[in-house]
């Protein structure tokens, strides 16, 4: 069953990180999203900046002084390769990167980079890893989840999920947690299947905003990828402002 996306983020106080992607409902654009959110000062302590040189963004602290552990909170959420976009929660966004672009396992270089990485370090939440990538021609894309077993950091899971023909108007979404708790327990079964309904990256990254918890939320990226020419727009929101170190 297709879920609101907006009223479900809004009655979740802490999914965590989350990854949307889909198309728009005329199917002309591929829609990308990626927020972050935070319950620790570290990890509220930072702001999505753009990163043109390598078609993304990364993750920068908004008060250096108050970096209290770059570990797991410092990386380049979003990179573009040729006519891929990749997005993830965690520095495999450059272990993506690096196998696709050294033409590591063509056509599986995504599944292959991340077997040589597990969930976070960070117990004893063990925080998934969640990653994808967009065919920014065609519109098709992966999503990935690196999980421990119920807590259990001696087993990980990893689970890939392909969306080779996505349907207009709709999308697909993974976060990192279920919800709220102590620990937080994982994201758990397949991506949500949610609907799309913008195709202007400023109006669709308003309403995630609007939807995320007020509390927790940190930083946001929405692209708007034009399948015809392969062209995009970016949007980034941050909730904090940066400080010069």
């Amino acid at each position: 069953m297709k879920k609101n996306l907006y009223k479900y983020l809004a009655g979740n106080e802490y999914p965590g990180r989350g990854i949307c992607l889909g198309l728009s409902s005329d199917g002309s654009k591929a829609m990308v999203a990626y927020w972050i959110m935070g319950r620790s000062a570290n990890s509220r302590n930072r702001v999505f900046e753009a990163l043109p040189e390598r078609g993304g963004i990364r993750t920068v602290a908004a008060d250096p002084a108050k970096m209290e552990d770059p570990h797991l909170i410092i990386y380049n959420p979003v990179l573009t390769l040729g006519t891929t976009t990749i997005v993830t929660n965690g520095d495999q966004t450059d272990t993506i990167f690096n196998f696709m672009k050294d033409g590591l396992f063509p056509g599986y270089s995504f599944e292959a980079a991340l077997a040589t990485r597990t969930f976070e370090d960070d117990a004893p939440n063990f925080t998934p890893r969640i990653s994808g990538v967009v065919d920014m021609k065609q519109g098709g894309y992966k999503l990935s989840i690196l999980k421990s077993c119920d807590g259990n950091d001696a087993s990980v899971q990893r689970q890939t999920f392909d969306y080779p023909q996505p349907v207009a108007g709709e999308g697909h979404l993974i976060t990192t947690y279920q919800k709220n708790g102590s620990p937080i327990p994982s994201f758990a079964g397949e991506p949500l299947r949610v609907g799309v309904d913008e195709s202007d990256p400023n109006e669709f990254a308003g309403k995630l905003w609007e939807a995320l918890n007020t509390d927790n939320k940190v930083s946001l990226f929405v692209r708007a990828i034009t399948l015809a020419t392969g062209d995009y727009e970016d949007v980034i929101l941050n909730k904090y402002n940066t400080v010069e170190g």
